[in-house]
């Protein structure tokens, strides 16, 4: 079964005016920046594997990446060591606990699970070459996601310094981290990369970027770079597929087919290997910490479409050797 991109541009479109009239949510109330963020911020953007892209809405809208930044530094931590040390030093067992919990490092004996969640993400980020040299590290992560967005992205400093002062439990976690042995550098270097990357500020247009370039096997199809060996694509969309929604995994992949992760910063990407990359970016919150419009925009795209990454509908895509003029859709 085949759709093709212009039915796909339809359906968003639909989808986005479906959405924006949703109502449910609040804003995170932990961290005043989000709190004061406007509850009627909504955007939405698809990046196809050819590099065709739709944005609507507040695509264009700077908001914080937060712990979607663990995918990209996760690639980081693939192509820097491979897939073996990866899962050796931090694992890649699907996550069932609340993200913003250390009682994993309890449970499990040999690492911490994944680096999607607080403490592998902590792992990942004291594993980043050079060891010891924040100014390298805190580059190299910085240079990783602008070349997956494709475009530069914006440090977020208010953001930063908030986070900074109200961030316990990531130096719980990175210290008792360190007590088992699990975190490769001094866990206050990793504290403060964390919620560096966690401050990187991100639009949806970005984001969809970043998503279909894992969605055309690490291959920007805006740029037409390769960004990360393609063997290292299936290892992060499995990492998101157990454990991109924490405790709202099995719930969210069952309801959408879409291997995903979020922020409580209201953002969500999504990855259809082979065809596209999708984001979606508002600011209320459900239950979950999840934003309620972006996840209900996506799942009305995946239903209405037919697309499932579980499933056999594909999309009309023509291939191209990124030399020929990209095509962008703003609605």
């Amino acid at each position: 079964m085949e759709i093709t991109k212009q039915e796909i541009i339809e359906i968003a479109a639909s989808a986005y005016e479906y959405c924006r009239k949703i109502k449910d949510g609040t804003n995170a109330a932990h961290i005043p920046y989000y709190a004061k963020e406007s509850s009627e911020l909504f955007g939405l953007s698809i990046c196809f594997a050819d590099g065709e892209s739709i944005n609507i809405g507040d695509s264009k809208y700077i908001f914080a990446l937060d712990s979607i930044s663990t995918i990209a530094t996760a690639l980081l931590i693939l192509k820097q060591y491979g897939s073996e040390t990866m899962h050796k030093m931090i694992g890649c067992s699907g996550y069932t606990l609340p993200s913003d919990i250390a009682t994993p490092i309890l449970l499990e004996k040999d690492y911490p699970s994944t680096p999607l969640m607080l403490p592998g993400a902590l792992a990942a980020v004291s594993m980043v070459n050079t060891v010891g040299n924040i100014g390298q590290k805190w580059k190299a992560i910085c240079d990783n996601v602008n070349t997956l967005c494709g475009s530069r992205t914006k440090f977020i400093e208010e953001l930063y310094k908030a986070q900074s002062s109200q961030n316990a439990e990531t130096k719980a976690t990175a210290w008792m981290l360190k007590r088992y042995n699990r975190i490769y550098d001094d866990p206050e270097l990793a504290i403060e990369l964390y919620t560096k990357q966690c401050s990187i500020g991100i639009t949806t247009e970005q984001l969809a970027t970043f998503a279909a370039t894992i969605a055309n096997n690490g291959i920007n199809p805006i740029k037409g770079e390769r960004i990360f060996e393609r063997r290292h694509a299936p290892k992060i969309v499995s990492l998101m597929a157990t454990g991109g929604l924490s405790d709202y995994n099995d719930e969210w992949l069952f309801a959408s087919g879409i291997p995903a992760k979020t922020g409580v910063s209201g953002g969500i990407m999504g990855v259809l290997p082979g065809m596209l990359g999708i984001a979606a970016f508002a600011p209320p919150l459900d239950s979950n910490r999840c934003s309620v419009r972006a996840q209900a925009a996506i799942r009305f795209i995946m239903e209405k479409s037919g697309l499932n990454a579980f499933g056999d509908t594909g999309i009309t895509i023509e291939k191209n050797e990124f030399s020929e003029s990209i095509a962008h859709k703003t609605i």
